[in-house]
């Protein structure tokens, strides 16, 4: 008997006949219920309940396609029950799922109290609603994702069927075991990549690129020595949206990948607009680029987006539950579960695991771990980060003074994470009144899209700034940032200018352009909030380089700037965990783990960090280096 088979029977035997049941259907890991009768769910919310816990999968219950009533005539109902206050900015249908997205800026007011309106509008509409939070500041970007979304449902859809049809055919039985490969990240940041097999499963954890890379090979994870076909990938996960954990995906299909990708919904939306920027960036330096605009909107056909501690089948033998990381917003640490739960394996991703103005720290409680995967960047015996109070404390005091010498401050940041976090602290100057009344404060580029995107989605936020962003309160949209209305070499050469831009690194983007027209001057401020990986500009100038050379964008010569403005690190505002959170995490996690892998950091960090759980914790402890594997368990 199939699956599908075997699952419309288990709905059958615990649904009543008054359900009507019509149609049963596998989406990916989930489950889509189609009715004649959706007023008895929603008379009854016990059924779905049961079914939940009977079938152990997550349920969709939808409304039989006999009962939608046309588009237009949904629409005016739609907005004859949601009250004015929820400010409606889009509704869509989307006939592949008998669904109706309808984006507002309180969805509260949506969903009606315990979900009495969405209740009334699939009862008389006989759509299912999907209310989705609109960004409080608007986002091209993310009205993009969302509209694509909607035309490509059907596509979607197939690939969902497909997905399931992999997860859920019939399997001969063999013996477990897993396997792990490091195809990017070993002893380096970078490029993370690492492949996980099992007896039925080929599953890729990350897929990045690396930056700093002084050749061609060190750019990409190690696909070429692989002898891995892209068509044998049964699964991607991908913990957070950082190119160097994502900026090689789209690629993968653009060769013949089909495997759906599993990350969060701000994953997903940050990542395509990491994307975007990537390609965009490398077209205007003249520099060839990995795919297209229409590439990186192919992958989305592919991406299931899964919140926080959903438990989620990706393969026949390969259960996934993400957790918060607190890295960036939807970044996540992943956890895998094998067959029968034999084995259990951790991979962090990039975690935080102390203090963040934005999110909680990384979550170490976890049902089951033998092994975890952790990240090194900061893992150096010497990697300690200062006091989080200390350094926004320096933070002000060099904006003030910059300011009042009539210099201007150049904050080179990650567009998504750094950003935000930076913008947090100067937000609560601001309404302190501790922030130079002179300063004008500009967030530049990718940064200003990225902060919007953030007013989508508050519950990943910390607890009070989802509060705020009820209140219409929110800091990413405080008057303090001001609009950028002139050229970037006007605001470079003024005064009292605090400026906010990507490249977090130097390694592009206007962070650059205002470097070139602000290094010479020594009334101006340089402040480095994040780490700067070896072979970059940014770690250059940080190491006490006075001169760079830089290309006469007219023509196209070659020439010298000087590095005659002030320069300063603070490393407290990372979205790394240093060597002391790092080593607090470990020890804190729950159950005790039996072996540590390092990756993600420079190879005097990872290998330090590996001999330090070696030595103190009394388990096996790795760093691996690129194209080692590891059996993690059973015997292949």
């Amino acid at each position: 008997m199939s699956y599908l088979k075997s699952i419309q029977n288990k709905v059958d035997e615990i649904l009543p006949s008054s359900a009507e049941i019509t149609k049963v259907e596998l989406e990916g890991p989930e489950i889509a219920i189609y009715t004649k009768n959706p007023a008895a769910f929603q008379e009854n919310e016990r059924l779905i309940g049961n079914l939940v816990s009977q079938l152990k999968k997550r349920v969709k219950v939808r409304a039989d396609s006999s009962l939608l009533i046309p588009e237009a005539q949904a629409e005016k109902i739609i907005r004859k029950l949601i009250p004015e206050e929820a400010i409606i900015t889009d509704i869509k249908f989307v006939p592949a799922f008998n669904q109706v997205l309808i984006e507002a800026i309180k969805i509260g007011l949506v969903i009606g109290k315990g979900g009495s309106t969405l209740k009334q509008i699939i009862i008389e509409t006989g759509w299912t609603p999907e209310p989705v939070r609109a960004p409080v500041k608007e986002s091209e970007v993310l009205k993009g994702i969302r509209y694509y979304l909607a035309k490509h449902a059907a596509d979607r859809k197939k690939v969902l069927k497909n997905t399931a049809e992999k997860i859920y055919h019939d399997q001969e039985k063999k013996n477990n075991w897993l396997k792990l490969t490091c195809l990017g990240a070993g002893r380096e940041v970078g490029r993370s990549c690492f492949l996980l097999e099992s007896a039925n499963s080929k599953v890729l954890l990350d897929c990045g690129l690396n930056f700093a890379a002084s050749h061609p090979a060190e750019l990409y994870p190690r696909f070429d020595l692989l002898n891995l076909p892209l068509s044998e990938i049964d699964a991607i996960v991908i913990t957070h949206a950082h190119l160097d954990h994502s900026g090689f995906l789209p690629y993968l299909y653009t060769m013949g990948c089909k495997a759906p990708i599993y990350c969060t919904e701000p994953t997903r939306d940050l990542m395509i607009l990491l994307q975007m920027d990537y390609i965009g960036v490398t077209g205007k330096e003249g520099k060839g680029t990995l795919y297209t605009e229409k590439d990186i909107m192919e992958t989305l056909k592919y991406v299931i987006p899964i919140k926080y501690e959903d438990v989620t089948d990706i393969t026949p033998d390969l259960r996934l539950t993400l957790y918060n990381a607190g890295h960036m917003l939807g970044s996540a640490t992943v956890h895998i579960h094998e067959g029968d739960g034999e084995f259990n394996l951790i991979y962090t991703g990039d975690i935080k695991y102390g203090f963040t103005r934005l999110f909680n720290p990384a979550q170490n409680n976890f049902p089951r771990c033998e092994a975890i995967v952790i990240e090194s960047t900061y893992g150096g015996p010497r990697s300690i980060q200062e006091p989080r109070r200390e350094s926004e404390e320096r933070l002000l005091q060099i904006i003030n003074s910059t300011v009042q010498r009539g210099g201007n401050v150049l904050i080179p940041v990650f567009a998504v994470g750094r950003a935000q976090e930076v913008m947090l602290a100067i937000e609560q100057f601001y309404r302190e009144g501790r922030l130079d009344p002179n300063a004008n404060v500009y967030v530049d580029g990718m940064a200003r899209q990225a902060s919007a995107i953030h007013t989508a989605y508050p519950d990943y936020l910390k607890q009070n700034l989802q509060k705020r962003a009820l209140r219409d309160d929110s800091p990413f949209v405080s008057e303090v940032f001001k609009p950028i209305e002139s050229e970037r070499v006007e605001l470079a050469k003024g005064k009292g200018n605090v400026i906010l831009a990507p490249s977090g690194m130097l390694q592009g983007g206007p962070a650059v352009e205002y470097l070139k027209h602000m290094a010479d001057n020594p009334d101006n401020a340089l402040i480095f909030v994040g780490y700067q990986a070896e072979g970059t500009l940014g770690r250059r100038i940080q190491g006490g380089a006075k001169e760079i050379p830089t290309t006469d964008p007219k023509t196209g010569k070659i020439k010298s700037l000087k590095i005659n403005m002030f320069i300063d690190s603070i490393s407290a505002f990372s979205g790394h965990s240093d060597r002391r959170e790092l080593i607090g995490y470990l020890n804190r996690i729950k159950p005790r783990l039996k072996r540590v892998i390092v990756n993600h950091g420079d190879e005097k960090n990872a290998v330090s960090l590996a001999g330090y759980c070696r030595n103190s914790f009394k388990i096996e402890s790795y760093s691996t280096r690129v194209m080692d594997s590891l059996l993690l368990y059973g015997s292949v």
